[in-house]
């Protein structure tokens, strides 16, 4: 069963077990609608009993109340914690729109369509998403914009990047 991350979260909010999520849907207050939402290793299940944003500027960043959870102490043991949802809840993808999981195992291409390597991850450190290619001569990191990105064609199973000319 294939598995999707949409949240991650962050620190304890408070004393009473609230927590910082970090929600990586389209719209973060959707992640609500993904429950139960589970633990990376599925030993953990959770229900999203209260949510709102964080009151930053910052798109995705929520405050959760979790079922269960009900001090910092508690709160404070799940900090960093990814959760995931099976893959069949979601809805498929648009003709032009693909999720981040359907990036992992591409081929990644040149614009002259040598083969650079293969997608082996694709990360969200906080400052947008960023593909990890495992490429022929060593692992690299892209930033996915457009800048490195023109092409993603799940379909055909490839992406074509330009990955920035190392000065000699």
């Amino acid at each position: 069963m294939t598995r999707i991350c949409v949240a991650r979260i962050g620190a304890p909010h408070g004393l009473h077990g609230e927590v910082k999520l970090r929600s990586f849907t389209a719209d973060p207050m959707a992640i609500r609608d993904y429950a139960p939402l589970e633990s990376e290793d599925g030993t953990a299940k959770f229900e999203i009993e209260e949510l709102r944003e964080a009151g930053t500027q910052r798109e995705g960043h929520l405050i959760a109340r979790l079922r269960g959870i009900a001090d910092r102490n508690a709160a404070s043991r799940l900090k960093q914690m990814k959760l995931f949802v099976p893959r069949e809840r979601f809805p498929a993808p648009e003709a032009d729109e693909f999720y981040c999981a359907d990036l992992v195992g591409l081929r990644a291409l040149r614009p002259d369509g040598s083969e650079l390597g293969k997608v082996t991850a694709v990360h969200d450190f906080g400052a947008g998403a960023i593909l990890e290619i495992a490429a022929h001569d060593g692992n690299m990191m892209l930033p996915f914009n457009e800048a490195f990105v023109s092409i993603v064609d799940v379909a055909a199973g490839s992406i074509v990047v330009a990955p920035p000319e190392v000065g000699n």
